[in-house]
């Protein structure tokens, strides 16, 4: 069971590789071995903070996104107003009424957070948490085997389309 508080982690270095997606394979090819991976830990090392621009902002840009992340909530409103209105014949109304008004929020934040700015980020971007590198970690009394394991699967040959 992991710990609800934040730890370090424990265990003998079983492998170490540049991506997450070869020490989740690692791990993978241990769970096919038969190996107790709830003593396996994948630790990411030499954290990076990574921010990838995705394109530029512009008004038009900025006043489509808020207006469509109103019209979303908006419509959520009105769906919910309609179920409990009693009136026959008029459950249209409130969701008319919740999407033309998330709209015009939508509008006004996305206008003011923009132009509140004024021009010191007009980009987007993801950001992502990498590693430098990413250890698996085994506790003591099954590492020789998880060692013995990973040094089969570096062995064998890289089979990249694999799904």
């Amino acid at each position: 069971m992991p710990p609800r508080l934040p730890t370090p982690p424990t265990g003998w270095p079983i492998g170490s590789y540049s991506t997450y997606e070869e020490a989740q394979r690692a791990v993978d090819f241990l769970a096919d071995g038969d190996f107790p991976v709830q003593e396996v830990t994948i630790v990411g090392v030499d954290l990076m903070l990574v921010e990838r621009v995705t394109g530029r902002l512009t008004w038009g840009r900025v006043l489509g996104t808020g207006a469509a992340s109103g019209a979303w909530f908006g419509l959520f409103v009105g769906v919910l107003l309609s179920l409990f209105n009693t009136t026959p014949g008029a459950s249209l109304g409130p969701i008319v009424a919740g999407l033309v008004v998330g709209v015009a929020f939508g509008l006004i934040f996305a206008a003011v957070g923009y132009g509140s700015a004024r021009g010191k980020r007009d980009f987007q971007s993801a950001s992502q948490l990498v590693a430098g590198r990413y250890d698996v970690l085994c506790q003591p009394r099954s590492a020789e085997r998880g060692r013995d394991l990973l040094a089969r699967l570096a062995m064998r040959p890289s089979d990249t389309g694999r799904e």
